[in-house]
C-alpha cells in the first residue's frame, strides 16, 4: 500500500475501534475496585465541595484508599456531580473506554513516528484482538488511565530528546501532563521522572560515541527542562488528591511506600492451588502474562527479539532499548522486590502498550525483509490465523474479555479451578439483573433478603423491596439470605474440580467460555442459620435438632458439618463430632476450621500422630492459620525441640504480633534459659 492509503486506513480503523469499545463497554459489569473507588472520589468530591472540611478522603484503614491519587476517577466524579448523571456507572465505563481508547491511539501514533503507519494499523489490530486490556478497558478507571500516562510519557520524552529544536513547546507540554496524569493516578509513577534523568544520560552518551562529541549548552538546556518539567509535573499531580496536599513531600513518599509493599494480602488462585498474593513464585507475574496474552503478539515479540539486528544498522536501537527498559525494568523490580502481586497482570497493565509496541515492531520487520509477494502474504495469513482465538472469545463473550485465557493453558476452560477467573466480581452485575427480573415474577410480604460475595448495593438500587448485605461463601450457612449471588473466586479448587460448585441450590448460572463463573442461589430452608444462632447462644441441642434438618436440605455445605460438630462436641458426644468433620473434610480436604478442629479433637484424645497430621496438612492448604503452628509445635516439643522452635518463628515471620506464638516461645525456653524465655514473655505482655 501507498502511504497515503496506510494513513486512510489508520484512520478509519482507529475510528472502527472507538466505535467497538464505546458499544461493548454499555453491557460491562462494574467491578469490586470501582465500587471503593467511586466511593473514595466522591469523598474527594466532598472535601473539595466543602472547603476542607469533609476529611473522609484521608482516612480509610480498611483498603488504604487515602495512598491512591486516583485523579482520572475524581475528574470523572466530579463531571458526574456537576452534570447530574444517574448512571454512574454507565458513564464511567465510557470515559474508561475513552482513556483505553487514547492508550492505543498514542501507542499507534509512537509506532507511526517510529516506522510509519504499517505499524499504527498493527498497534491498532493487537490492541483490538487483546481481551484482556480491552476488558479492562471498559471498567477499570485505575490501571488502564495509568498505562496512558505511562506510555504517554515514555513517547514524549523520547521525542523531546530526539527534537532538532532545543525546545518543543507541544511536546514539553504533553510529557509534563503524562506525568503528572501517571503520579496522580499511582505514587509509582514518580519513576517516570527517574526515567528522564537516566534517558538522557544515556542518550547523550550513546551520541558521544557515536559523534565524538556533545553540545553542552544543549545538555544544560535539556537538564534544566526536565527539571522544570518534573517540578510542574509533581505540583499538578497532587491538586485533585487530598491526602498529598497534607503534607505534598513526605505523603507522596508514604503513598509510593505503601503502595509497592501493599499491605493486605489475597489468597489468589495459580497453578491449581490457593496461595497468598505474598507467597507467589518469582514468576506469577510474568506467567501469568504469557498465558493470557493472545499468541499473535507473544509471536510478534519474539519476532522483535529474534530480528534485533535490524535495529543496530540503524539511529533506532537507543529508542529501542529506552522502550525495552520501560517493559522490562517494572517486571524485574517487582521481581526482585518480592512484591505483593496479585490479580493476575491487572497492575502492570501499563507496560503492555510497549509490548504491543515492540510486537508490531516485529511484525513490520519480518514483512519487511521479505521481498516476494507470496512471502508477504503468508505473513499476514499467519498473523490472521493466530488472531483466530482471541477473537473468537471476544465474539462469544462479550461481557467477559478479561477472563481471556490462550491456547498455551488451553483457553478459559483449561484455566479452571488451576488459575483465577472472575478476580474482579464483573459477572456480579449480569447476575443482578437476572435475579431482578426472576423476583419481579414472585410475590413477597417481607423484603427479600439478597446476600453477594462483593457488594451488589448500586446494582439493587432501584429495587426497595430487596435488601442487600455481604458474605462470605463458606459462611453463607450463618448469615440470613433467602437468595444468593456468588462468584467462583475464593471458591476451594478442590470444590471447583469436583463438580461441588456450582452447588444444588443453583438456580441459575453465568457462563464464560462454557466456564461457570458466577451463579445464582435460592434458600430453601434456614434451619442451618436457625442451628447456627442456637450454637451462638449455647443451645447445643436446638442446635443439633437444626443442623440435622439443615442436612437434609444441603449436605455439601462444610460449615454446617463443622457448627453441627460444634453443637455435639459441646454435648460431650465427641466421637459423633469427629465423624461429622471427617465427612466435612470429604467435601473439602482443604477446610481449614475442619482441619484444625479434628485435630484438636484428635490431641486431646491423645491421637498425636493423627493430631499432627491434620496440622501439617492444615499448614500446607494455608500457611498463614497461625493456630495450627502452635498447635502442632506442642506436640512436636516433646521429641524435637528446634524443630518446634522453627515452626513457632515461621509463624511470627509471617505475623510477628501472634501473641499464642510468643508465649509458646517463651514456654520453650522457660526451663534452659529463663533470661530469653522473659524477653518473649515481655514481648507478648507488649501486643495489644
Amino acid at each position: 500500500m501507498k502511504g497515503s492509503t496506510l494513513k486512510y486506513a489508520f484512520w478509519t480503523l482507529s475510528v472502527l475501534i472507538l466505535v467497538l469499545i464505546l458499544l461493548t463497554s454499555r453491557n460491562a459489569g462494574i467491578t469490586c475496585d470501582e465500587v471503593l473507588h467511586y466511593n473514595q472520589s466522591q469523598s474527594v468530591y466532598n472535601y473539595f465541595a466543602t472547603g476542607g472540611e469533609d476529611r473522609s478522603s484521608l482516612s480509610n484503614p480498611v483498603w488504604h484508599l487515602m495512598y491512591y491519587g486516583q485523579s482520572f476517577d475524581n475528574l470523572v466524579t466530579i463531571i458526574i456531580n456537576w452534570l447530574g448523571i444517574e448512571d454512574v456507572y454507565g458513564f464511567r465505563h465510557i470515559m474508561s473506554s475513552l482513556a483505553g481508547w487514547l492508550t492505543m491511539m498514542v501507542t499507534a501514533l509512537f509506532a507511526i513516528w517510529l516506522s510509519g503507519y504499517r505499524s499504527g494499523i498493527v498497534v491498532m489490530l493487537l490492541f483490538a484482538i487483546t481481551p484482556a486490556f480491552m476488558g479492562h478497558s471498559h471498567n477499570n478507571l485505575k490501571d488502564i488511565p495509568f498505562a496512558l500516562g505511562y506510555i504517554s510519557s515514555t513517547f514524549f520524552l523520547i521525542k523531546l530528546l530526539y527534537s532538532d529544536r532545543r525546545f518543543s513547546g507541544s511536546v514539553t507540554i504533553l510529557l509534563t501532563l503524562s506525568i503528572a496524569l501517571t503520579i496522580s493516578i499511582r505514587a509509582a509513577g514518580m519513576v517516570l521522572i527517574c526515567y528522564m534523568y537516566f534517558f538522557i544520560l544515556l542518550f547523550y552518551i550513546a551520541r558521544y560515541f557515536k559523534d565524538g562529541y556533545v553540545d553542552r549548552k544543549e545538555i544544560i538546556f535539556k537538564l534544566l527542562l526536565i527539571t522544570c518539567i518534573s517540578f510542574i509535573s509533581y505540583f499538578l499531580s497532587i491538586l485533585l488528591w487530598p491526602y498529598a496536599l497534607q503534607d505534598p513531600l513526605r505523603n507522596v513518599i508514604k503513598a509510593y511506600q505503601v503502595m509497592t509493599h501493599y499491605p493486605d494480602t489475597f489468597r489468589q488462585l495459580f497453578e491449581g492451588k490457593a496461595e497468598w498474593s505474598d507467597f507467589m513464585p518469582w514468576y506469577y507475574l510474568p506467567k501469568s502474562m504469557v498465558i493470557t496474552i493472545p499468541l499473535l503478539v507473544l509471536s510478534g515479540l519474539i519476532v522483535f527479539l529474534l530480528l534485533i539486528k535490524q535495529t543496530l544498522r540503524n539511529n533506532k536501537w537507543i529508542i529501542y532499548a529506552f522502550i525495552l527498559f520501560s517493559l522490562l525494568f517494572p517486571v524485574l523490580f517487582a521481581i526482585y522486590e518480592k512484591s505483593n502481586l496479585y490479580s493476575s497482570w491487572r497492575q502492570f497493565l501499563f507496560i503492555y502498550p510497549a509490548l504491543v509496541l515492540l510486537a508490531s515492531e516485529g511484525f513490520n520487520f519480518l514483512y519487511e525483509s521479505v521481498s516476494k509477494k507470496y512471502l508477504r502474504w503468508a505473513v499476514m495469513i499467519m498473523f490472521a490465523f493466530l488472531a483466530i482465538h482471541p477473537v473468537s472469545y471476544m465474539i462469544k463473550n462479550q461481557r467477559y474479555f478479561y477472563l481471556y485465557y490462550n491456547q498455551i493453558t488451553g483457553g478459559l476452560r483449561g484455566a479452571w479451578s488451576n488459575y483465577e477467573t472472575d478476580y474482579y466480581y464483573v459477572s456480579q452485575t449480569e447476575a443482578s439483573e437476572w435475579l431482578i427480573d426472576y423476583l419481579e415474577n414472585k410475590t413477597f410480604t417481607d423484603k427479600v433478603k439478597v446476600n453477594a460475595t462483593y457488594s451488589v448495593h448500586w446494582q439493587f438500587r432501584n429495587h426497595p423491596q430487596t435488601e442487600t448485605s455481604y458474605f462470605r461463601y463458606e459462611e453463607r450457612s450463618q448469615s440470613d439470605w433467602d437468595y444468593a449471588i456468588v462468584v467462583n473466586r475464593y471458591i476451594s479448587p478442590y470444590k471447583l474440580r469436583n463438580g461441588i460448585w456450582p452447588p444444588g441450590n443453583t438456580i441459575h448460572i453465568i457462563y464464560a467460555d462454557s466456564v461457570p463463573i458466577c451463579t445464582v442461589l435460592e434458600r430453601k430452608s434456614k434451619d442451618a442459620y436457625y442451628g447456627y444462632l442456637a450454637l451462638s447462644e449455647g443451645k447445643n441441642s436446638k442446635a443439633v435438632n437444626y443442623f440435622e434438618k439443615a442436612l437434609e436440605f444441603d449436605d455439601k455445605d462444610e460449615m454446617i458439618f463443622y457448627n453441627f460438630a460444634a453443637a455435639l462436641y459441646n454435648l460431650g458426644e465427641k466421637h459423633k463430632a469427629d465423624s461429622l468433620l471427617k465427612e466435612c473434610l470429604e467435601i473439602n480436604p482443604e477446610f481449614e476450621p475442619a482441619l484444625m478442629y479434628v485435630g484438636n479433637i484428635a490431641m486431646a484424645e491423645n491421637r498425636n500422630d493423627e493430631a499432627m497430621k491434620y496440622y501439617e496438612k492444615l499448614i500446607d492448604a494455608d500457611r498463614k492459620y497461625f493456630e495450627a503452628y502452635v498447635a502442632l509445635s506442642g506436640i512436636v516439643l516433646k521429641t524435637d525441640l528446634m524443630r518446634a522452635r522453627k515452626l513457632l518463628r515461621t509463624c511470627l515471620t509471617m505475623n510477628p504480633g501472634y501473641k499464642p506464638a510468643i508465649k509458646a516461645l517463651a514456654d520453650t525456653y522457660r526451663g534452659t534459659d529463663p533470661d530469653i524465655a522473659e524477653k518473649y514473655d515481655e514481648l507478648a505482655d507488649s501486643v495489644k
